[in-house]
């Protein structure tokens, strides 16, 4: 581990060493294939696209997480789950972005996460294309790396209201697509509308990208109507440990909620408060 972040447990610090590595390993397979015209790409069963390059990536994750520490679960999102033993779990997001990808749009993240029992111990959020990352361990802090500069603290901002915020999303028309359960078609568009609304400014700089900025105290929020474990197991814990919140929906720290809500905490219930507005009440 790189910088000078306070001591953190033995295991934790040589898990956060080899995710920054296998990062690195995978960004440059990533970009290997970014922007390239002849890149194959496919359509899984949920309709979303997936290419060799986010096959490959995860790949490198599985190899170098698992060949580090075998006793450890794995989950990533194309190659699904591996059971182990040792109460430690990866869950990555080889590309989170793909859209973004195959468009050569550069703000697609690679996400890697690790959980011991039912809580977040580390996050990477990697920019490869932008050579950019954001890293934590609990305990250690967050820190922002740009090219091969040395680390710097990140740390979410100051801004206090949502008036003055800049809100951002993957896509602000996933909010048309929460299912029933989560306030169907119309709560996820009335919620968009408010946030709009009550925000200075809001942008789809979304994805894992959207997280880096709220950690680095670019963006005062980041919000997903429809989000996957893989995608909120790594910046729960960067997010945290900026000085930030990370909740689902109704606001519970978890990440297997379905939505998910990042913020610099100074926002963080007032935005919860136009979200839960927009949903079914309790049953």
């Amino acid at each position: 581990m790189t910088g000078s972040a306070p001591p953190i447990p033995a295991p934790t610090a040589d898990r956060l060493a080899r995710a920054l590595a296998a990062v690195r390993a995978v960004a440059a397979e990533t970009l290997r294939f970014f922007d390239d015209p002849a890149l194959s790409v496919m359509t899984k069963s949920d309709r979303s696209p997936v290419t060799q390059a986010d096959i490959a990536a995860e790949g490198i994750l599985r190899r170098e997480l698992l060949g580090a520490f075998p006793d450890d679960s794995f989950l990533g999102e194309e190659t699904g789950s591996t059971a182990g033993t040792s109460g430690y779990e990866w869950v990555v997001d080889p590309i989170d972005g793909t859209k973004s990808f195959i468009r050569g749009v550069p703000l697609w993240a690679t996400l890697v996460g690790c959980r011991r029992g039912s809580e977040g111990i580390l996050g990477v959020i990697a920019v490869p294309a932008l050579d950019e990352t954001v890293y934590a361990a609990v305990g250690g802090g967050a820190w922002h790396v740009r090219g091969s500069a040395a680390p710097t603290p990140a740390r979410v901002s100051k801004r206090g209201s949502l008036g003055e915020s800049l809100v951002c999303s993957s896509a602000f028309t996933s909010f048309d697509h929460r299912p029933a359960s989560m306030g169907g078609p119309a709560g996820g568009r009335a919620a968009r509308d408010r946030l709009e609304e009550a925000c200075l400014v809001s942008r789809t700089w979304g994805d894992g990208y959207g997280y880096l900025l709220v950690a680095t105290g670019r963006a005062d929020l980041m919000v997903d109507p429809l989000m996957n474990a893989w995608d909120a197991a790594a910046v729960e814990t960067v997010i945290r440990e900026a000085g930030g919140r990370f909740t689902d929906w109704q606001g519970r720290e978890r990440i297997d909620s379905g939505d998910g809500i990042a913020t610099n905490g100074l926002v963080h219930e007032a935005a919860l408060a136009i979200l839960r507005r927009s949903q079914p009440a309790p049953g």
